[in-house]
């Protein structure tokens, strides 16, 4: 068995891999924020809430994931998480895929702070609901 990596990961949205773009992915689970509970619901632990999260750097043009945030924000998009970076997921090298309603992030956007640095990039964070658990797809 083969823990992963911290260079393999690529993340599709919509068809579009934007991994030269995100330097930080995760799927996130946690309790939902619900005022009705189903006795389903409480039976199996309560609801729960998933999200995709990233942190990705700002480049303000078309096609780039900046672009589908500033664009879309308010509708649902399908996502791939392949964690390996495998092209075809297997038992061993599993993909996770999801539907995300894609949201503009709370806070920075647009901008940042300066660095010295000719390499540094201003970065932004989404955090964006899955419409249901992510499935973890093995062929």
């Amino acid at each position: 068995m083969a823990g992963l990596g911290t260079r393999t990961l690529v993340i599709t949205v919509g068809g579009t891999d934007y991994t030269a773009q995100i330097s930080k992915t995760v799927i996130t689970a946690n309790p939902a924020d619900n005022d009705f509970v189903t006795f389903a619901d409480a039976a199996n632990g309560g609801a729960r809430e998933y999200r995709l999260e990233f942190t990705a750097v700002q480049d303000l043009v078309a096609g780039t994931i900046w672009d589908k945030v500033f664009a879309s924000a308010g509708t649902t998009a399908p996502f791939i998480l392949k964690p390996y970076g495998n092209a075809a997921a297997s038992t061993t090298q599993p993909h996770f895929t999801g539907n995300a309603i894609i949201s503009e992030p709370d806070g920075d956007f647009i901008g940042g702070e300066a660095d010295a640095s000719a390499t540094a990039r201003m970065t932004f964070e989404a955090s964006w609901v899955l419409t249901a658990k992510p499935v973890r797809v093995t062929a």
